[in-house]
Protein backbone atom coordinates (compact mmCIF):
# COMPACT_ATOMS: atom_id res chain seq x y z
CA UNK A 1 0.00 0.00 0.00
CA UNK A 2 1.30 3.47 -0.70
CA UNK A 3 3.60 2.53 -3.33
CA UNK A 4 4.29 5.23 -5.89
CA UNK A 5 2.08 5.40 -8.99
CA UNK A 6 0.92 8.12 -11.22
CA UNK A 7 -1.44 8.02 -13.97
CA UNK A 8 -1.80 11.87 -14.38
CA UNK A 9 -5.48 11.17 -14.39
CA UNK A 10 -6.79 14.02 -13.17
CA UNK A 11 -4.41 16.04 -15.25
CA UNK A 12 -5.58 14.92 -18.47
CA UNK A 13 -9.05 15.71 -16.91
CA UNK A 14 -8.55 19.07 -15.86
CA UNK A 15 -7.09 19.31 -19.63
CA UNK A 16 -9.41 17.52 -21.77
CA UNK A 17 -12.18 19.96 -20.28
CA UNK A 18 -10.19 22.82 -21.38
CA UNK A 19 -9.99 21.92 -24.60
CA UNK A 20 -13.81 21.69 -25.29
CA UNK A 21 -13.97 25.77 -25.18
CA UNK A 22 -10.43 26.14 -26.99
CA UNK A 23 -12.20 27.50 -30.37
CA UNK A 24 -14.52 29.88 -29.40
CA UNK A 25 -14.89 32.86 -31.89
CA UNK A 26 -17.05 36.10 -31.43
CA UNK A 27 -18.09 38.40 -34.67
CA UNK A 28 -18.13 42.43 -34.77
CA UNK A 29 -20.83 43.93 -37.07
CA UNK A 30 -20.86 47.26 -38.40
CA UNK A 31 -24.03 49.31 -38.65
CA UNK A 32 -24.93 47.96 -41.87
CA UNK A 33 -25.14 44.64 -39.88
CA UNK A 34 -21.76 42.96 -42.21
CA UNK A 35 -18.96 41.14 -40.40
CA UNK A 36 -16.06 43.16 -40.46
CA UNK A 37 -13.83 41.47 -37.53
CA UNK A 38 -13.82 37.97 -35.70
CA UNK A 39 -12.20 37.24 -32.69
CA UNK A 40 -10.71 34.21 -30.97
CA UNK A 41 -11.69 34.49 -27.79
CA UNK A 42 -8.71 33.50 -25.24
CA UNK A 43 -8.98 30.87 -22.52
CA UNK A 44 -6.47 30.68 -19.43
CA UNK A 45 -6.03 28.21 -16.32
CA UNK A 46 -6.46 30.11 -12.88
CA UNK A 47 -9.01 31.84 -10.46
CA UNK A 48 -11.82 34.41 -11.48
CA UNK A 49 -10.29 36.42 -8.94
CA UNK A 50 -6.78 36.96 -10.35
CA UNK A 51 -8.35 38.20 -13.91
CA UNK A 52 -10.45 40.85 -11.94
CA UNK A 53 -7.47 42.55 -10.11
CA UNK A 54 -5.32 42.70 -12.61
CA UNK A 55 -8.47 44.52 -14.44
CA UNK A 56 -8.92 46.60 -11.46
CA UNK A 57 -5.50 47.77 -11.17
CA UNK A 58 -5.79 49.58 -14.04
CA UNK A 59 -8.17 51.86 -13.69
CA UNK A 60 -7.30 54.10 -16.29
CA UNK A 61 -9.23 53.74 -19.23
CA UNK A 62 -7.27 55.58 -21.62
CA UNK A 63 -4.36 53.49 -20.54
CA UNK A 64 -3.00 50.31 -22.59
CA UNK A 65 -3.75 47.13 -20.34
CA UNK A 66 -1.70 43.49 -21.22
CA UNK A 67 -5.22 42.10 -21.05
CA UNK A 68 -8.25 42.70 -22.92
CA UNK A 69 -11.73 41.31 -22.71
CA UNK A 70 -13.69 39.08 -23.95
CA UNK A 71 -11.70 36.43 -21.86
CA UNK A 72 -12.57 33.29 -20.57
CA UNK A 73 -10.89 31.52 -17.66
CA UNK A 74 -11.60 27.96 -15.58
CA UNK A 75 -10.11 26.22 -12.75
CA UNK A 76 -10.50 22.82 -10.57
CA UNK A 77 -12.78 24.00 -7.51
CA UNK A 78 -13.18 20.35 -5.99
CA UNK A 79 -13.00 16.43 -5.56
CA UNK A 80 -15.87 14.09 -4.24
CA UNK A 81 -16.34 10.98 -4.14
CA UNK A 82 -19.70 9.48 -6.24
CA UNK A 83 -21.01 6.14 -4.24
CA UNK A 84 -23.81 5.85 -6.77
CA UNK A 85 -20.93 4.74 -9.03
CA UNK A 86 -19.67 2.59 -7.03
CA UNK A 87 -18.49 -1.26 -8.05
CA UNK A 88 -17.09 -4.06 -6.78
CA UNK A 89 -13.76 -3.10 -5.04
CA UNK A 90 -11.86 -6.61 -4.86
CA UNK A 91 -12.11 -7.43 -8.78
CA UNK A 92 -9.35 -6.60 -11.18
CA UNK A 93 -8.81 -5.42 -14.68
CA UNK A 94 -6.40 -7.55 -16.97
CA UNK A 95 -4.98 -6.45 -20.43
CA UNK A 96 -2.10 -7.57 -22.37
CA UNK A 97 1.04 -5.83 -21.65
CA UNK A 98 1.05 -3.24 -25.38
CA UNK A 99 4.31 -3.10 -25.51
CA UNK A 100 5.13 -6.80 -24.84
CA UNK A 101 2.46 -8.74 -25.55
CA UNK A 102 2.80 -11.36 -23.56
CA UNK A 103 2.92 -9.88 -19.92
CA UNK A 104 -0.64 -8.88 -18.11
CA UNK A 105 -1.20 -5.95 -16.89
CA UNK A 106 -3.67 -5.63 -14.12
CA UNK A 107 -5.57 -2.74 -12.04
CA UNK A 108 -8.45 -3.26 -9.57
CA UNK A 109 -11.60 -1.40 -10.63
CA UNK A 110 -11.69 2.17 -10.60
CA UNK A 111 -12.97 4.56 -7.62
CA UNK A 112 -15.49 6.55 -9.08
CA UNK A 113 -14.77 10.55 -7.94
CA UNK A 114 -16.63 14.00 -8.99
CA UNK A 115 -14.46 17.01 -10.22
CA UNK A 116 -16.03 20.18 -10.27
CA UNK A 117 -14.68 23.21 -12.43
CA UNK A 118 -15.80 26.43 -13.22
CA UNK A 119 -15.96 28.52 -16.23
CA UNK A 120 -15.87 31.84 -15.98
CA UNK A 121 -16.39 34.51 -18.86
CA UNK A 122 -15.45 37.99 -18.41
CA UNK A 123 -16.81 40.68 -20.74
CA UNK A 124 -17.44 44.45 -21.18
CA UNK A 125 -20.27 43.70 -23.73
CA UNK A 126 -23.04 42.27 -22.73
CA UNK A 127 -23.70 40.93 -26.67
CA UNK A 128 -19.79 39.55 -26.34
CA UNK A 129 -20.82 37.48 -23.26
CA UNK A 130 -24.33 36.04 -24.89
CA UNK A 131 -22.37 35.13 -28.17
CA UNK A 132 -19.63 33.08 -25.93
CA UNK A 133 -22.81 31.61 -24.10
CA UNK A 134 -24.82 30.60 -26.88
CA UNK A 135 -22.08 28.71 -28.58
CA UNK A 136 -21.76 26.47 -25.18
CA UNK A 137 -25.16 25.71 -24.34
CA UNK A 138 -26.43 23.58 -27.02
CA UNK A 139 -23.94 21.22 -26.54
CA UNK A 140 -24.55 19.94 -22.20
CA UNK A 141 -28.38 18.48 -22.23
CA UNK A 142 -27.03 18.35 -19.65
CA UNK A 143 -24.34 16.19 -20.43
CA UNK A 144 -21.65 16.34 -22.65
CA UNK A 145 -19.36 12.95 -23.14
CA UNK A 146 -15.36 13.64 -23.07
CA UNK A 147 -13.22 10.31 -24.23
CA UNK A 148 -10.44 10.35 -22.07
CA UNK A 149 -7.04 7.54 -22.01
CA UNK A 150 -6.70 7.44 -18.05
CA UNK A 151 -4.44 5.20 -18.39
CA UNK A 152 -1.30 4.39 -21.00
CA UNK A 153 -0.25 1.05 -19.44
CA UNK A 154 -3.55 -0.51 -20.15
CA UNK A 155 -4.62 1.82 -22.63
CA UNK A 156 -8.23 2.49 -20.41
CA UNK A 157 -10.28 5.04 -22.33
CA UNK A 158 -13.50 6.02 -21.24
CA UNK A 159 -16.23 8.59 -21.61
CA UNK A 160 -16.45 11.12 -19.38
CA UNK A 161 -19.91 12.73 -18.86
CA UNK A 162 -19.07 16.50 -18.06
CA UNK A 163 -22.37 17.90 -16.85
CA UNK A 164 -23.67 21.45 -16.30
CA UNK A 165 -24.54 22.25 -13.39
CA UNK A 166 -26.19 25.93 -13.25
CA UNK A 167 -25.10 29.13 -14.85
CA UNK A 168 -24.71 32.52 -12.82
CA UNK A 169 -24.18 36.32 -14.20
CA UNK A 170 -22.59 39.09 -12.07
CA UNK A 171 -22.60 42.56 -13.37
CA UNK A 172 -19.55 44.93 -11.58
CA UNK A 173 -20.35 48.13 -13.43
CA UNK A 174 -21.31 50.39 -10.83
CA UNK A 175 -21.61 53.69 -12.92
CA UNK A 176 -17.94 54.87 -12.06
CA UNK A 177 -16.43 55.35 -15.40
CA UNK A 178 -13.08 55.41 -13.38
CA UNK A 179 -13.65 51.73 -13.32
CA UNK A 180 -13.56 49.23 -15.90
CA UNK A 181 -16.82 47.57 -16.38
CA UNK A 182 -17.35 43.39 -16.11
CA UNK A 183 -19.78 41.18 -16.72
CA UNK A 184 -19.03 37.52 -15.19
CA UNK A 185 -20.95 34.40 -16.61
CA UNK A 186 -20.15 31.67 -14.26
CA UNK A 187 -20.46 28.22 -15.50
CA UNK A 188 -20.07 25.61 -12.89
CA UNK A 189 -19.76 21.80 -14.28
CA UNK A 190 -19.18 18.51 -12.85
CA UNK A 191 -17.02 15.80 -14.60
CA UNK A 192 -17.44 12.22 -13.45
CA UNK A 193 -14.18 10.40 -13.47
CA UNK A 194 -12.08 7.81 -12.35
CA UNK A 195 -9.64 7.05 -10.28
CA UNK A 196 -7.35 3.92 -10.30
CA UNK A 197 -4.84 2.01 -8.03
CA UNK A 198 -1.45 0.96 -9.40
CA UNK A 199 -0.94 -1.24 -12.30
CA UNK A 200 0.65 -4.09 -11.30
CA UNK A 201 2.81 -6.11 -14.41
CA UNK A 202 2.53 -10.57 -13.79
CA UNK A 203 3.52 -12.93 -16.26
CA UNK A 204 1.11 -15.76 -17.01
CA UNK A 205 1.03 -19.02 -15.18
CA UNK A 206 2.97 -21.43 -16.78
CA UNK A 207 2.38 -24.18 -14.85
CA UNK A 208 -0.21 -25.07 -11.61
CA UNK A 209 0.73 -27.91 -9.29
CA UNK A 210 -0.86 -28.99 -6.29
CA UNK A 211 0.13 -31.30 -3.54
CA UNK A 212 -1.72 -33.04 -0.56
CA UNK A 213 -0.96 -35.45 1.97
CA UNK A 214 -3.51 -39.02 2.11
CA UNK A 215 -4.48 -39.83 5.53
CA UNK A 216 -5.33 -43.63 4.19
CA UNK A 217 -4.12 -47.35 5.02
CA UNK A 218 -1.60 -46.90 2.20
CA UNK A 219 -0.07 -42.93 3.33
CA UNK A 220 1.47 -41.03 0.08
CA UNK A 221 1.78 -37.69 -1.01
CA UNK A 222 0.62 -37.04 -4.01
CA UNK A 223 0.98 -34.15 -6.56
CA UNK A 224 -1.02 -33.11 -10.07
CA UNK A 225 0.97 -30.72 -12.27
CA UNK A 226 -1.42 -29.27 -14.85
CA UNK A 227 0.56 -27.24 -17.76
CA UNK A 228 -1.91 -24.79 -19.61
CA UNK A 229 -2.08 -24.56 -23.19
CA UNK A 230 -3.73 -22.59 -26.35
CA UNK A 231 -7.15 -24.31 -27.10
CA UNK A 232 -7.20 -22.93 -30.49
CA UNK A 233 -4.84 -22.21 -33.10
CA UNK A 234 -4.18 -18.31 -33.55
CA UNK A 235 -1.64 -17.59 -35.62
CA UNK A 236 -3.04 -19.41 -38.71
CA UNK A 237 -0.27 -22.18 -38.99
CA UNK A 238 -1.78 -24.53 -41.77
CA UNK A 239 0.21 -27.55 -41.81
CA UNK A 240 -1.74 -29.36 -44.61
CA UNK A 241 -5.64 -30.20 -45.60
CA UNK A 242 -8.08 -33.09 -45.71
CA UNK A 243 -7.97 -35.12 -48.90
CA UNK A 244 -11.30 -36.82 -47.98
CA UNK A 245 -14.51 -35.86 -46.42
CA UNK A 246 -15.15 -36.93 -43.22
CA UNK A 247 -18.17 -37.18 -40.73
CA UNK A 248 -18.67 -36.18 -37.12
CA UNK A 249 -18.17 -39.89 -36.23
CA UNK A 250 -15.15 -41.27 -37.62
CA UNK A 251 -11.63 -41.16 -36.05
CA UNK A 252 -9.61 -41.86 -38.81
CA UNK A 253 -8.89 -39.28 -41.36
CA UNK A 254 -6.96 -38.87 -44.29
CA UNK A 255 -4.42 -35.70 -45.35
CA UNK A 256 -2.59 -34.35 -48.39
CA UNK A 257 0.64 -34.84 -46.42
CA UNK A 258 0.92 -35.63 -43.05
CA UNK A 259 4.97 -35.29 -43.18
CA UNK A 260 4.74 -32.70 -40.73
CA UNK A 261 2.59 -34.28 -38.16
CA UNK A 262 3.57 -35.91 -35.01
CA UNK A 263 1.94 -37.83 -32.48
CA UNK A 264 0.35 -36.36 -28.77
CA UNK A 265 -0.27 -32.83 -30.44
CA UNK A 266 -3.40 -30.84 -30.76
CA UNK A 267 -4.76 -29.63 -34.29
CA UNK A 268 -7.84 -27.30 -35.37
CA UNK A 269 -10.10 -28.24 -37.88
CA UNK A 270 -12.90 -26.12 -38.93
CA UNK A 271 -12.88 -24.75 -35.21
CA UNK A 272 -12.71 -28.34 -33.89
CA UNK A 273 -9.60 -29.00 -31.48
CA UNK A 274 -8.53 -33.00 -32.25
CA UNK A 275 -5.73 -34.71 -30.42
CA UNK A 276 -3.43 -36.66 -32.75
CA UNK A 277 -2.93 -40.05 -31.24
CA UNK A 278 -0.89 -41.90 -34.33
CA UNK A 279 0.36 -41.23 -37.94
CA UNK A 280 0.76 -43.96 -40.26
CA UNK A 281 1.54 -42.51 -43.96
CA UNK A 282 -1.02 -39.70 -44.59
CA UNK A 283 -3.80 -41.58 -42.38
CA UNK A 284 -4.03 -40.17 -38.94
CA UNK A 285 -5.68 -41.40 -35.87
CA UNK A 286 -7.60 -38.67 -34.11
CA UNK A 287 -9.39 -38.21 -30.79
CA UNK A 288 -12.64 -36.01 -31.44
CA UNK A 289 -14.06 -33.02 -30.02
CA UNK A 290 -11.10 -31.71 -27.43
CA UNK A 291 -11.57 -28.85 -25.25
CA UNK A 292 -15.27 -28.65 -25.31
CA UNK A 293 -15.18 -28.26 -28.92
CA UNK A 294 -18.26 -29.80 -30.91
CA UNK A 295 -17.15 -33.12 -33.27
CA UNK A 296 -18.76 -32.06 -37.04
CA UNK A 297 -18.19 -33.33 -40.56
CA UNK A 298 -15.66 -31.88 -42.51
CA UNK A 299 -15.41 -31.85 -46.64
CA UNK A 300 -11.92 -32.33 -48.33
CA UNK A 301 -9.61 -29.33 -48.27
CA UNK A 302 -10.40 -27.95 -44.93
CA UNK A 303 -7.31 -27.04 -43.17
CA UNK A 304 -5.34 -28.57 -40.27
CA UNK A 305 -4.11 -26.10 -38.20
CA UNK A 306 -1.81 -26.85 -35.71
CA UNK A 307 -1.84 -25.47 -32.07
CA UNK A 308 1.76 -25.03 -31.09
CA UNK A 309 4.12 -23.01 -28.31
CA UNK A 310 3.83 -20.01 -30.43
CA UNK A 311 -0.17 -20.36 -29.92
CA UNK A 312 1.01 -20.08 -25.82
CA UNK A 313 2.33 -17.13 -26.02
CA UNK A 314 -0.68 -15.70 -27.80
CA UNK A 315 -3.48 -16.61 -25.75
CA UNK A 316 -5.40 -13.92 -25.13
CA UNK A 317 -6.98 -12.44 -21.76
CA UNK A 318 -10.15 -14.58 -20.81
CA UNK A 319 -9.12 -17.55 -22.95
CA UNK A 320 -10.57 -20.31 -21.38
CA UNK A 321 -7.09 -22.87 -22.28
CA UNK A 322 -7.17 -26.15 -21.70
CA UNK A 323 -4.55 -28.37 -19.47
CA UNK A 324 -2.10 -31.09 -20.18
CA UNK A 325 -1.66 -33.11 -17.18
CA UNK A 326 0.79 -35.93 -15.57
CA UNK A 327 0.19 -36.98 -12.05
CA UNK A 328 3.46 -37.97 -10.29
CA UNK A 329 4.97 -39.53 -6.94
Amino acid sequence: MFEHFYHEILRKTIISFGTLFNNINIQKKDASDTDFSVMKIPLSYGPTQKFLARLEQSGDLNKSTAMSLPRMSFEFTGLTYDASRKVTSTQKIAVKDPNTNKKVNKVFTPVPYNMQFELSIMSKLNDDALQIVEQILPFFQPAFNLSVELIDQIKEKRDIPIILENITMQDDYEGDYSTRRVLLYTLRFTAKTYLFGPVTRVEPIKQATLSYYTDSAEKRDLAYKVTPRAVKDYDDSVVTNLSVDILSTVTSITVDDASNITADTYFEIDGESVYIKKVTGNKITIDRARDNTIAKDHVKGTALKSITQVDNDLIEIGDNFGFDGNTFF
